[in-house]
């Protein structure tokens, strides 16, 4: 069922302060989902409206639906703030660097716990599938250890050095976890506690891992991931393809399906915690409540969680405390909150 939180501090946010930065937290609900979100943060006049290209949003509406930074004029304030607070992580726990496959890219930060056996966080970050790396995304590793996970964040080929092509990515995070998972156990993990998180393009890319088919093509145990927490992410890529990402994403039928995890609800094969935020693009919130009504509805466990006052790059802050809306989820799913 959809979980509800009730933090009720003297105001309406309460800023935590410590070597991961700025933590938001707020009040969510479930019932939040429905609410309207914020207008684009823009100053030009009201326009004239096209013909509807995806549900009732014409093309300038829909390709905005899929540009955060449209609705979030603070994007950079913001990821500065990750970038300081990830550096600050790393100096004072520096991870084991480990490669997974042969190429450059791909490797993972490895941000090892104290505790033996411990089980196994594995983050995939975002940047519109364009960008991002795993050094810039390591706030949450500090909390992590601390409560007893080890911690990962994947480094992955991005799309524009595909040639357009998704599958490359999905490709790498795929081969990624599954590394992660064979050397668990010599890395002091529990190999029978492996959970995946993501943000953005990276809770597409997690999202889609929740639906590898982990014997067959890795050798693994069917249900190797336990948990998965996927925050702010796209579930079905046809309105994905209708947007001016297809402007940088070469989409064609083949992976438009293969990559919509919606599509294969059927082999997902643990529970989810899926999330937005209320100040995100109505096509992101809408992604998040259609795809966990569709767990439901086949029968799969599936929670909702609505940041209130959050947008799509505050959200990911909260990972990094363990009073923040994600890291207690985070740490709840894993059992250790």
């Amino acid at each position: 069922m959809d979980r509800r939180q009730s933090i009720r501090p003297p105001t309406r946010r309460v800023l935590l302060t410590g070597s991961a930065g700025l933590i938001g937290l707020a009040a969510t609900s479930a019932g939040q989902a429905q609410q309207a979100p914020g207008a684009p943060q823009t100053n030009t006049p009201t326009r004239t409206k096209g013909p509807a290209v995806w549900l009732d949003l014409d093309q300038k509406a829909l390709d905005d639906a899929y540009d955060q930074s449209v609705y979030a004029p603070n994007q950079q304030s913001v990821n500065q703030r990750r970038g300081i607070a990830s550096r600050l992580v790393r100096e004072t726990h520096t991870p084991q660097r480990h490669a997974y496959g042969t190429s450059e890219i791909e490797k993972l930060d490895f941000y090892r716990t104290k505790r033996g056996n411990a089980p196994v966080q594995i983050f995939v970050h975002g940047g519109a599938w364009r960008s991002g790396l795993a050094k810039d995304h390591a706030s949450a590793a500090e909390m992590a250890v601390k409560a007893g996970a080890n911690y990962v964040v994947l480094d992955f080929i991005n799309v524009v050095e595909s040639g357009g092509d998704l599958m490359p990515m999905i490709d790498q995070v795929r081969r990624g976890i599954a590394w992660v998972a064979k050397n668990a156990r010599r890395l002091g993990g529990n190999p029978d506690r492996i959970y995946i998180s993501g943000h953005s393009s990276g809770a597409h890319l997690a999202g889609v891992a929740t639906i590898t088919d982990w014997k067959k093509d890795h050798g693994l145990p069917a249900n190797v991931i336990k948990g998965a927490i996927l925050c702010s992410g796209m579930y079905e890529l046809k309105p994905v393809r209708l947007s001016a990402r297809s402007n940088y994403v070469k989409f064609n039928d083949a992976m438009e399906d293969a990559l919509s995890t919606q599509r294969h609800i059927g082999r997902i094969g643990c529970p989810l915690i899926v999330a937005h935020g209320t100040l995100e693009t109505p096509e992101f919130q809408r992604q998040s409540r259609e795809f966990v009504a569709a767990m439901k509805a086949a029968g799969k466990a599936a929670e909702l969680i609505v940041g209130e006052g959050f947008n799509h790059f505050e959200m990911p802050e909260t990972f990094a405390s363990p009073y923040g809306l994600l890291g207690r989820a985070m740490l709840r799913q894993m059992r250790l909150g």
